[in-house]
């Protein structure tokens, strides 16, 4: 009886008996490569819309009187830094996961709270300058931050700041958003059409990275059960203090929603990339899953947001329409009324005077 050789597979470098070295399967790495540079584009697209809703001398009065951006920015390298460094302390999770936890709060404000802004009827020029002020802020803002608050558990010279991606994401705002105001200035009827497929589209986009990020780093989400808890409720904390401070101050409502999404939502694939460039293989199997789960939990927890603000917006707009129905037909009664006490009065007949003349009710005896 004849033994079966065994059979290495095609692409099989070395084979040994039974045992076969296969080159390394590279292809969540170049799938990450496409789909980053897929994202990059359709984002630069969206932030392109968004662009079409801004008014320079809107957005000129902001950068004028920063009063709006110096209140976000407080929030933003103030508020989320320390509450992280709070949430790391409360949780006592290990030394590598609280330095993540804080690299996540010190990041800038990411480009998904400019389309959700759109879809809570906020300050749209008030979010872009917002983002690209934190943009430009975190390159002195972050080591600052990271110094102060990662001193307990690391050195702050051990954490790199990819400053490359700090600028590359300062570009990819403010240059379609650069045209999609010039858009807007030429062409506005243009610039209508385009803001309604940017909003739809800017949606369907953050879906999918959220969806993209989960598939292509599956093998992270075996962490830490603090890592979810505190993924899970420190957007909550971001969107509420921002939301509560800005109010605070003074702000209207629909400012109080702007700020609260600039603070509340962090890009996230900045802390990613600071990650991956300052930790070993080993320490990012217990912390590099905490950006994707903040990134999911933000994005849920704006996507409610946006459903209960619509679910009250009909709610009011429909309670609205029926009290100005009821004013209505009560206007038309009123006037009804008034017509007929009118015709009363004008046609109230005829009574006699002592000579057993007629006359006409309201006027006087013709002699």
């Amino acid at each position: 009886m004849c033994t079966p050789q065994p059979i290495c597979l095609a692409n099989a470098t070395i084979c040994s008996g039974k045992s076969c070295l296969l080159p390394p399967n590279n292809f969540n790495q170049i799938l990450g490569v496409v789909m980053s540079t897929v994202m990059t584009v359709m984002l630069a697209m969206v932030m392109f819309s968004m662009g079409c809703t801004v008014e320079a001398k809107k957005l000129w009065s902001h950068i004028c009187r920063p009063w709006g951006i110096f209140i976000g920015f407080l929030c933003q390298f103030g508020i989320m830094p320390f509450t992280a460094f709070a949430l790391a302390l409360a949780f006592n999770v290990l030394p590598v996961q609280a330095v993540v936890i804080i690299i996540m709060g010190c990041c800038p404000g990411g480009s998904s709270s400019n389309v959700i802004c759109y879809w809570l009827d906020g300050d749209m020029d008030l979010s872009i300058s917002m983002t690209a002020c934190s943009s430009i802020l975190a390159l002195g803002m972050m080591p600052l931050c990271l110094l102060i608050y990662t001193s307990v558990w690391t050195s702050a010279d051990a954490i790199q700041i990819p400053y490359d991606s700090i600028g590359i994401t300062l570009v990819s705002l403010l240059v379609p958003v650069a045209v999609g105001m010039y858009v807007k200035h030429r062409w506005p009827k243009a610039a209508k059409k385009i803001l309604k497929v940017g909003s739809a589209v800017g949606i369907i986009l953050i879906i999918i990275i959220a969806v993209v990020g989960g598939v292509l780093y599956q093998s992270s989400w075996t962490i830490s059960p603090s890592l979810w808890i505190i993924g899970t409720i420190y957007p909550f904390v971001g969107f509420g203090l921002g939301f509560l401070f800005a109010r605070f101050v003074g702000q209207p409502w629909y400012r109080c929603r702007t700020i609260a999404l600039e603070t509340g939502m962090q890009n996230a694939q900045l802390c990613s990339t600071i990650t991956q460039l300052s930790f070993t293989q080993a320490e990012l199997d217990v912390m590099f899953a905490f950006p994707l789960i903040y990134s999911i939990f933000q994005l849920v927890i704006a996507g409610i947001a946006v459903g209960i603000y619509y679910s009250l917006k009909h709610s009011c707009q429909k309670n609205s329409a029926e009290e100005d129905g009821e004013s209505a037909q009560s206007t038309i009664e009123l006037g009804s009324n008034k017509e007929k006490q009118n015709y009363a009065l004008e046609n109230g007949g005829f009574q006699r005077d002592e000579n057993d003349n007629t006359e006409e009710k309201g006027k006087g005896t013709q002699l």
